[in-house]
């Protein structure tokens, strides 16, 4: 039976109140780490190619370990990519990760923020420019030419 060790290993106690080893977060293959992150293998590998993610170093024989902290990296990433924010801006926040410099950060969401103001004035005009279109379809009686297919050619 596995005894408890002052090392940072969890131990989960089953129902028969014996210890049991878990796996240490520190000590995560790429595998492992992708599911703790929700994405896929090959997500962390791009990450890596893009230079979001370092990629650790393989010990002679062995595989790479990830830990906690890659696993939050990536959980940042995704969570910049939810916000809109592309890889390139990513990294630049990546950059400011320390926390001190909210000044910089701040410049680059209003950066976004008004990128997704244009994108929204661009689909409320696609939404009126369809509604219109729409309506000028359910008038006609079908002996002129279909006001979308019209337009669309035009």
């Amino acid at each position: 039976m596995p005894y408890p060790s002052t090392e940072s290993s969890t131990f989960i106690v089953n129902d028969t109140s014996l210890p049991m080893k878990t796996k240490n977060v520190n000590f995560l293959t790429i595998g492992e780490l992708a599911k703790s992150a929700d994405v896929h293998i090959e997500t962390i590998r791009f990450y890596q190619r893009r230079g979001l993610l370092a990629e650790p170093k393989k010990p002679m024989g062995g595989i790479r370990h990830y830990g906690e902290a890659d696993s939050a990296r990536i959980r940042f990433i995704k969570s910049a990519q939810r916000l809109g924010f592309n890889l390139d801006e990513v990294q630049q926040l990546l950059s400011l990760d320390d926390g001190t410099q909210c000044h910089e950060a701040s410049k680059i969401a209003q950066q976004k923020l008004v990128e997704v103001r244009d994108k929204l004035a661009d689909l409320q005009h696609i939404e009126t420019t369809l509604t219109k279109l729409l309506h000028e379809c359910g008038q006609g009686d079908g002996k002129i030419c279909c006001p979308i297919i019209n337009s669309l050619q035009g």
